[in-house]
């Protein structure tokens, strides 16, 4: 699937992954969450951590440091859960990411966002909507939609009921 260019002013929900700026439309999230307890669920997919219980439903917990095949880290005073809706074949799927820690919610217009680069093994540019400008910082604008198949979703969905 091409990326669209975005064409409008959007707010973003900032957050780091090692040293790295992510940024996700902020009508995706739902909440942030301090870390909690993870249950782990055997025989998961290697990035996923486990689940939560989030207001008494039970939302997996994916760590996008593997998922994007960084190096696993410690949790820390600032490490935040960000809860996100994800379109899923014409329905929505909830899922809990891990991140090193939250920023800030931005705002960025289509004049600060470029279409993304052709980036190398490291990141499948598919996932990437556009890399935003902010001061001297790239801001990579996740599709978190593309960032995990249908197949990975369903299966960790069906694992953790």
């Amino acid at each position: 699937m091409k990326n669209e260019m975005i064409s409008e002013v959007s707010q973003y929900l900032t957050f780091t992954l090692e040293d790295e700026i992510f940024a996700i439309d902020v009508y995706q999230v739902r909440e942030v969450l301090d870390m909690e307890n993870i249950t782990k669920v055997p025989q998961a997919p290697g990035f996923m951590r486990g689940v939560i219980n989030v207001r008494g439903s039970v939302v997996p917990v994916v760590d996008l440091r593997l998922k994007f095949g960084m190096p696993q880290t410690e949790t820390t005073r600032d490490t935040r859960i960000v809860v996100m809706e994800i379109e899923l074949d014409d329905d929505k799927a909830v899922i809990g990411s891990i991140a090193d820690s939250v920023n800030e919610v931005m705002e960025l217009s289509p004049d600060h966002i470029e279409n993304p680069p052709k980036l190398g093994k490291r990141w499948r540019s598919e996932v990437i909507k556009g890399v935003g400008k902010r001061d001297d910082k790239f801001i990579l604008i996740l599709d978190v939609d593309l960032v995990f198949s249908s197949d990975e979703i369903v299966s960790m969905i069906n694992d953790d009921q």
